[in-house]
């Protein structure tokens, strides 16, 4: 399972860097925080995490203070200073992909280990993914001009970041909301079960 995240976070760095513009660049993001950070933080061992193994696993933090900080790291990165300074610079680029990586690990192993606070963590992780998405989706202009002198094939580049916000809300929102509901799910079943 190691080995299938750590290919899934390579895939989505490369796609990045693959020449698609906005719509590129978010799948590469959600490819890291919402595809790759679940399945490298997954409890090994068992086919569902078991929601009663509860406790300090050793790492600081809970997870709503993964969320908080991984809320910081995103919207911080999506920022048009900082976005320029990443479009413009390979190596920040890789620094910023490997910064969701490692916040989107922490946010979902503080939610495997503690999964009352992990449910809430990952559901307003939902929510500021899909604001971030739909604002970058609804916008009326291009927000970032590298990325507007770089639109995915076929595309403007409003329609590109129209795009890229669609796949921000749609695989961002719908990872978080759905890890979340199945956190609470396995919790009220052992529940039910004890």
């Amino acid at each position: 399972m190691i080995a299938a995240g750590l290919l899934m976070a390579l895939a989505a760095t490369v796609l990045g860097f693959a020449g698609l513009g906005m719509t590129g660049h978010m799948a590469a993001h959600m490819g890291a925080v919402a595809v790759a950070a679940p399945v490298l933080s997954f409890p090994r061992g068992s086919g569902v995490p078991d929601c009663r193994l509860r406790g300090d696993d050793g790492r600081a933090g809970g997870p709503l203070a993964w969320a908080t900080i991984e809320f910081v790291v995103v919207w911080a990165w999506h920022a048009p200073a900082l976005r320029g300074l990443a479009d413009m610079h390979p190596a920040v680029a890789v620094i910023e992909q490997a910064m969701f990586l490692a916040v989107g690990i922490g946010l979902w192993r503080a939610a495997f280990a503690h999964p009352a606070g992990g449910v809430a963590a990952l559901l307003l992780t939902s929510m500021h993914m899909t604001l971030l998405g739909a604002l970058l989706g609804l916008a009326p202009r291009p927000l970032y001009a590298m990325m507007a002198m770089h639109p995915a094939p076929g595309l403007s580049p409003l329609a590109d970041q129209q795009l890229g916000g669609v796949v921000m809300l749609v695989v961002g929102g719908a990872a978080y909301c759905l890890g979340g509901l199945a956190l609470l799910g396995t919790m009220l079943r052992e529940r039910a079960a004890a």
